[in-house]
């Protein structure tokens, strides 16, 4: 089950769809869902996560904690709407489509794919363009 929580003023809109959405995209990569809990905060909340579990003093969009079991995802995806706000300015995007973008590469990384190296960075942008296509046949 995918679920929506929010440490700040911010409210996805259409719950529904983008939870709808999020269950076809892990079908499409042949996993299950489990409980996935995304959580919408601000740029000093997701920080403070940065530095006290990754131990990373920087600012971020997301970070996600894997739970897994085999095949089913299960994880926690904190995302900053303050930095999906900003990387949405610099990419010249929507929030909305730099909002799913960020939604989407959570599930990604629960799948197996990786961001690290530049070969696997690519990778991970193509699954993600190919993902938000499923969303935008469906509305």
């Amino acid at each position: 089950m995918i679920s929506f929580n929010y440490e700040t003023d911010f409210e996805l809109s259409d719950e529904t769809a983008i939870s709808e959405w999020l269950s076809n995209v892990i079908l499409s990569e042949s996993k299950k869902e489990g409980d996935i809990n995304y959580i919408f905060c601000d740029d000093e909340y997701l920080h403070k996560i940065n530095v006290e579990y990754l131990d990373h003093d920087t600012l971020t969009d997301i970070i996600s904690f894997d739970y897994s079991i085999g095949n089913e995802l299960h994880g926690d995806i904190f995302v900053s709407v303050e930095r999906v706000a900003d990387n949405a300015k610099d990419f010249n995007v929507s929030f909305d489509e730099e909002l799913k973008r960020v939604l989407v590469h959570g599930i990604l990384h629960y799948a197996g794919y990786k961001d690290k190296s530049e070969e696997d960075e690519l990778k991970m942008r193509q699954k993600e363009d190919e993902k938000l296509l499923i969303y935008k046949s469906k509305s």
